[in-house]
């Protein structure tokens, strides 16, 4: 049997990565984990979900500020934006969690890590910045980097990414966003809120376009509220440099359009990262824009797994966590275990946030089942009206035998309602315990017992059950005696 340097190797030090390498470690598997950045945590740590979400945060204070009115409160008068101010506490927070994803904590746990660029040799050789390393099995987690669409004239223009939106020093005066999925809408409402005048190209004739369309609909509504332009069926042909501005071009219906702004934000989606590894040289085949993998999340070289971004698939830190525990199970302690995404979440942060897990609409239709839909507004429910944020739904997708496929909550605090979905569906937990389950009174969390309570409401109170009850009552209302 051949001798190797560890016993697994990662490539990348993402939240995949990370999910790999400290179980192994922790397991007692000789691990080495190489990332090619100057410190572990990966796009989302750095770029992704932890800056963009305390910039929302940010932004949603500066705008409840300048909405005091709206609680009885006296208008407040209050000065720019420090972007500088803003971005420094971006970095505080980054670095406040940089310690749970530290190279010390890890060596700690007892990964050899290093940094450099990896590239395989052999199926199971990898070549680090001129040292070479040995593994029996190897995992691939090297995440993705934002989609450069192909737009005339954008690479001759100084446009924006997630990777240095966060380092401005002035927030701008306006800002174009190519691209209405998650990231473009989320930074648009940020930026608009902060006192950005913020337009929205995106090419699809809806926002958020893998979401339900009433769905979407409700953030879209939301942000064109709060200002922001959105120009839907708007196929971008070209950027330029006008005047000291950026221009983009685009067209719809036939008709030339254009948009000016201080900066440009690309958000048109994200590119698993693959070159350079060298995948030719240990024959791992791709799929698509990613790594092609089994249900084990095994590549086309069974002892070489991936997982995370660079599969191409579902683009969430969550995701890559959960796939990292699947690669785990097959590679680590060898149970033939598979991933399975059927109930898994996903959450958009603007405001209102739009959650989906399972099931919406347009997958039960491609899916060709048959499905009914039961709807609860946010306007029915007394503590979104107290907090003044009463727009949108929650809508359960059921199939023939009114068993849920999935759920959607469009509204205030989404993503955490959406727990108790997650939770529920992964569980088998039936619509009859979610709606006698007692919450506490004035919540959010109430419009989930009341969606489910819709769902039963026919049946409980059919004509079939008033007949019933009809025998144990007599028609003045007095207990008849069943003897």
């Amino acid at each position: 049997m051949a001798e190797y340097d560890f016993d697994i190797g990662v490539i990348g030090g993402g939240a995949a990565g990370l999910t790999v390498a400290s179980g192994a470690a922790q397991l007692g598997v000789k691990t080495v984990l190489i990332e090619r950045g100057p410190s572990l945590g990966g796009d989302c740590l750095h770029t992704g979900c932890v800056p963009s979400k305390t910039l929302i945060r940010t932004a949603s204070v500066y705008h409840g500020m300048r909405r005091a009115a709206c609680y009885g409160l006296p208008e407040v008068d209050l000065p720019p934006v420090d972007m500088g101010a803003v971005n420094r506490r971006i970095h505080e927070v980054i670095e406040s969690i940089q310690e749970h994803d530290s190279e010390e904590r890890f060596c700690g746990l007892g990964v050899k890590v290093l940094f450099g660029e990896a590239r395989f040799e052999d199926d199971h050789v990898v070549d680090c910045s001129g040292k070479r390393l040995s593994a029996r099995f190897w995992v691939l987690a090297t995440g993705s980097a934002p989609a450069a669409p192909p737009i005339d004239g954008l690479a001759d223009v100084d446009y924006l990414t997630n990777e240095d939106l966060f380092n401005l020093d002035r927030l701008p005066g306006s800002l174009a966003v190519i691209g209405g999925g998650p990231i473009g809408c989320e930074m648009a409402q940020a930026f608009a809120r902060l006192g950005t005048r913020v337009t929205i190209v995106q090419r699809n004739c809806q926002l958020l376009p893998v979401e339900d369309e009433d769905m979407a609909e409700v953030v879209r509504a939301a942000l064109m509220a709060e200002g922001v332009a959105v120009e839907l069926c708007a196929a971008t042909t070209g950027v330029r440099r006008v005047n000291g501005e950026i221009e983009v071009e685009f067209t719809r219906t036939g008709r030339s359009h254009t948009v000016r702004a201080e900066k440009l934000l690309v958000a048109a989606g994200r590119m698993p990262r693959v070159d350079g590894l060298g995948l030719e040289n240990c024959g791992v085949e791709l799929a698509g824009r990613g790594v092609k993998v089994d249900a084990r999340l095994r590549t086309s070289r069974k002892h070489i797994f991936a997982c995370g971004d660079v599969l191409g698939r579902y683009l969430f830190t969550h995701a890559a966590g959960y796939e990292g525990s699947i690669v785990l199970s097959n590679a680590v302690f060898r149970l033939p275990r598979k991933a399975d995404y059927t109930w898994l979440p996903w959450c958009t942060y603007t405001d209102p946030e739009l959650a989906s897990v399972g099931m919406n609409e347009k997958r039960a239709v491609e899916a060709g089942v048959e499905y009914t839909v039961f709807e609860e507004p946010f306007a029915d429910n007394d503590r979104a009206r107290a907090e003044g944020c009463a727009e949108g739904k929650v809508k359960l997708v059921l199939d023939r035998r009114e068993k849920p496929l999935g759920a959607q909550i469009a509204g205030p605090h989404a993503g955490e309602l959406a727990g108790a979905w997650t939770t529920a569906l992964n569980g088998g937990v039936g619509l009859s315990r979610m709606a006698s389950m007692v919450m506490p009174y004035p919540t959010l969390a109430e419009i989930n017992k009341r969606v489910a309570g819709r769902v039963l409401s026919p049946k409980l109170f059919s004509p079939k059950v008033r007949k019933t009850l009809s025998f144990l009552f007599d028609y003045k209302g007095r207990a008849c005696t069943l003897d």
